[in-house]
C-alpha cells in the first residue's frame, strides 16, 4: 500500500471513530435544596437593639427626638433610675423588644452623658414565665463569664421557667430576675406582677470605669 493510501485510510478511520463516539452528556441539574424550615430568630429578643447610641453619648448625639420625663422612683426596684439621672422618652416609636413595642422606653443621662436605658413590655400571664425563661437563657448565654445571675434558686445556664408565686395577703409575689454583663454594659431584667398585669422590665447600665 502506498504511503498516500495509508494516510487516506487512517484519516477515514479517525472520522469514523469520531462519528461513533457519543457526545459528552451534560451533568444533570442537581435537585433543589429543601426549604429551610428553621424559624429565624427574632432579633428583638436581643437587648442590644435597645441601645440606639453608645453609653457616654451626650444628648445632642442621640439619633432621636427626645422629651424629658419626670419619674416616680421606687427605691425598692432594681431597675429604678438613679436619683441624680435625667431621663428622656423618645417621640418616635421605641425599638421593638421581645416582639413588642415597649410601653416604656427611657434614656437616662448622668452628668449629661447617657448612662442608662430602661424599657418595659406588658405580657399575658400565660406567656410571661415561659417567654422570660427563654429570653433569659439567651441573654445569659451571651453574657461575660462570671457575671451572669438569675433569681435565687435558678441556675446560671438555661434557667427553667421562673417560679412566680401567687400573691398572698401578707406579701407580694417574688420577682424573677435575670442579670449579667456584656463588655462594658450591664443588663438587669425583672418579671413582675402588679394590678393583674405582668410586666417585663429591662435596664441597661454602663459599667463604671474601675
Amino acid at each position: 500500500m502506498s504511503k498516500a493510501a495509508a494516510l487516506l485510510l487512517a484519516a477515514s478511520l479517525a472520522t469514523l471513530v469520531a462519528c461513533r463516539t457519543p457526545a459528552p452528556r451534560a451533568a444533570p441539574d442537581r435537585a433543589p435544596a429543601p426549604p429551610d424550615t428553621h424559624e429565624p430568630v427574632d432579633g428583638s429578643y436581643d437587648w442590644h437593639g435597645l441601645l440606639i447610641a453608645p453609653f457616654g453619648s451626650v444628648l445632642k448625639e442621640i439619633p432621636a427626638t427626645l422629651h424629658e420625663v419626670l419619674l416616680f422612683r421606687d427605691s425598692g426596684q432594681s431597675t429604678a433610675a438613679p436619683e441624680d439621672a435625667e431621663c428622656y422618652a423618645a417621640d418616635a416609636p421605641a425599638p421593638r423588644f421581645l416582639g413588642r413595642t415597649p410601653e416604656e422606653y427611657l434614656l437616662c443621662f448622668k452628668h449629661d452623658h447617657l448612662s442608662r436605658i430602661q424599657a418595659s413590655v406588658q405580657l399575658t400571664t400565660a406567656e410571661a414565665a415561659g417567654l422570660f425563661a427563654a429570653a433569659c437563657a439567651g441573654w445569659l448565654k451571651a453574657a461575660t463569664p462570671g457575671t451572669a445571675n438569675t433569681a435565687p434558686g435558678t441556675p446560671d445556664a438555661a434557667p427553667p421557667t421562673p417560679d412566680v408565686a401567687s400573691p398572698t395577703a401578707d406579701a407580694a409575689p417574688p420577682a424573677a430576675a435575670c442579670q449579667g454583663s456584656d463588655g462594658d454594659i450591664r443588663f438587669s431584667a425583672r418579671l413582675e406582677e402588679e394590678a393583674g398585669q405582668t410586666e417585663l422590665s429591662m435596664a441597661l447600665d454602663s459599667v463604671p470605669d474601675p
